[in-house]
């Protein structure tokens, strides 16, 4: 926590043409049900919408949050605030295309991964050695879920397609169920 006693969010806003770029990346089709991860100011979810998707954005800090519903309000996006690693998942399958909170990582891939999630795929924006670890199999409970998803690096993407840039480059880790699970 800062001297000043004030929590920092820790928020890098990527910029429209790479939220479109990681859209496009992850083959949404019209009716996808997509979870918007760390949501801000709606960069992927814009274009989530214009891809059709029906999308649940996520955002834990609440004047986002308010900014997300009145900018949404005519589309199909459900806005729900609450802390990224203590997401309740959908019922039913769904896709995930974000660029959530670094500090959260780890816990949303846990989440993500759980045994008896719907997940049928992930896009997500994470800090490069992050996104490494998951996609060689070094990451927690790495032989439990990996029978189940196939992990692999995406595109990478340059600190420069953030505001305010983080301190390294970063990739998307792109997770997809196993056509036989």
């Amino acid at each position: 926590m800062p001297a000043s006693g004030k929590v920092r969010w820790g928020w890098h806003r990527l910029s429209s043409p790479w939220a479109k770029q990681l859209v496009a990346d992850a083959g949404i089709s019209p009716g996808d049900l997509v979870v918007d991860i760390g949501a801000g100011a709606g960069a992927v979810t814009a274009h989530l919408v214009a891809a059709g998707a029906q999308v649940v954005a996520v955002e834990f800090h609440p004047r986002r949050a308010a900014l997300l519903r009145e900018r949404f309000a005519d589309e199909p996006v459900t806005v729900v605030r609450a802390d990224a690693g203590a997401l309740r998942l959908p019922r039913r399958p769904f896709r995930v295309v974000a660029n959530p909170p670094f500090v959260a990582t780890s816990a949303v891939l846990r989440r993500l991964l759980v045994p008896g999630s719907r997940l049928v795929g992930a896009d997500l924006v994470l800090q490069h050695a992050a996104a490494r670890r998951w996609a060689d199999g070094r990451a927690p409970g790495a032989n439990r879920w990996a029978r189940d998803h196939a992990v692999v690096l995406g595109r990478r993407i340059p600190r420069t397609a953030f505001t305010p840039p983080p301190a390294v480059d970063c990739t998307t880790l792109v997770i997809r169920r196993r056509p036989d699970r």
